[in-house]
């Protein structure tokens, strides 16, 4: 997996589940973060990659410890959690006679940061186009994923596994109103996960500026904080936006649950987006927080079908303001999603979702 496996929790709930159910797991990933870092804990290794220097050389090294690793480990399965390591990881299941799994958790070709770099997509969708017919599962967030892998490649042989958090509720909920001074009357708007181009956020910073008394707060970091940090100071509202940075994911539910409204405003600028079924609407639901979500297909089946909150069309200019004032004047709307959210929980947990999945691996 080319990322941390300690910080994906889809990585990290199924070693866990796995592992109690006595199978062995051996987990390779990577990182490129944190400042010098190279672990082993179990049987779950990461390594460092230096991003500093040339792609060549960065994916050279990446390549090079993958093959390593994998030519040291004999399994009966083998999962490639992404596009990256997807074609070393079917040659060696090949080599070994053994099963084959692609956690296809992105549309790769289509991700929103590759819309301008059409040769990069052409060679992605090569490469999976390629390698998929050679996959004996191919694991999918979602039916709408499931249904648009069908229709663009042909293969029928996909199985869901929704990003549901643990079956867990806060402990310790962090007080976010005494820990920020944010007054008791005041809503407090949450916005989880990184912060990158195409999630919403200057939407959600203009509608703040034309609402009074709400409060937003991130949890969470990524390259364009600091622009959207000068566009809260340009609309003056920087002291009502709070960020706090990554919380540890065993942390992150009691500040979760200190929130008013969960946003998960994605916006329609790739179709990997568009069929975002994103963590952050399952913790916000596992932590009662109602959510508020972007009018998109598979969120908006969920919020919906739940009625654990509300979907909002971020394209038009002005909505999401109107909406954050309505519910602002109708807060017996988000006891009332706040409830459902709670009797939601008891399904949409990592723990019932595993249940249906095992089959996969045990036995």
């Amino acid at each position: 997996f080319l990322g941390n496996a300690f910080h994906d929790t889809r990585v990290s709930n199924l070693t866990k589940s796995l592992t109690e159910d006595n199978i062995d797991v051996r987990v390779i990933s990577f990182d490129w973060i944190t400042p010098n870092f190279k672990t082993v804990t179990g049987k779950t290794s990461i390594y460092k990659l230096d991003k500093s220097k040339s792609s060549f050389t960065y994916y050279l090294n990446f390549l090079i410890i993958l093959l390593r690793e994998l030519l040291k480990t004999k399994s009966s399965i083998y999962i490639a959690e992404d596009i990256y390591t997807l074609p070393l990881v079917v040659f060696i299941a090949k080599y070994r006679g053994a099963k084959v799994y692609y956690n296809s958790r992105e549309f790769y070709a289509f991700l929103a940061g590759l819309r301008n770099r059409k040769k990069l997509q052409k060679a992605i969708q090569i490469i999976e186009k390629f390698f998929i017919k050679k996959i004996d599962k191919v694991l999918v967030t979602g039916e709408g994923d499931a249904d648009f892998l069908h229709e663009y490649y042909g293969i029928s042989n996909t199985v869901v596994i929704r990003n549901l958090p643990l079956a867990k509720k806060p402990q310790n909920k962090t007080d976010l109103r005494e820990k920020l001074n944010i007054p008791a009357s005041d809503l407090i708007l949450l916005y989880q996960g990184v912060i990158l181009e195409g999630r919403g956020f200057k939407q959600i910073l203009h509608a703040l500026a034309k609402v009074e008394n709400y409060h937003l707060v991130t949890l969470g970091s990524g390259v364009f904080q600091s622009e959207y940090e000068k566009l809260a100071e340009e609309l003056n509202i920087s002291n009502r936006v709070h960020f706090l940075g990554i919380i540890d994911q065993s942390e992150l539910i009691n500040y979760t649950a200190s929130a008013d409204i969960g946003l998960a405003l994605i916006e329609n600028i790739s179709k990997s987006y568009y069929y975002a079924l994103p963590n952050k609407l399952f913790e916000y639901i596992m932590a009662e927080v109602p959510v508020l979500c972007s009018n998109l297909p598979q969120m908006k089946k969920i919020v919906e079908e739940y009625k654990v909150g509300e979907v909002v069309d971020i394209e038009k200019d002005g909505e999401l303001a109107a909406r954050l004032k309505t519910l602002q004047m109708n807060l017996d709307r988000l006891f009332e999603y706040k409830q459902n959210c709670r009797v939601a929980s008891s399904e949409l947990n990592w723990q019932k979702e595993y249940e249906k999945v095992k089959y996969l691996f045990v036995g």
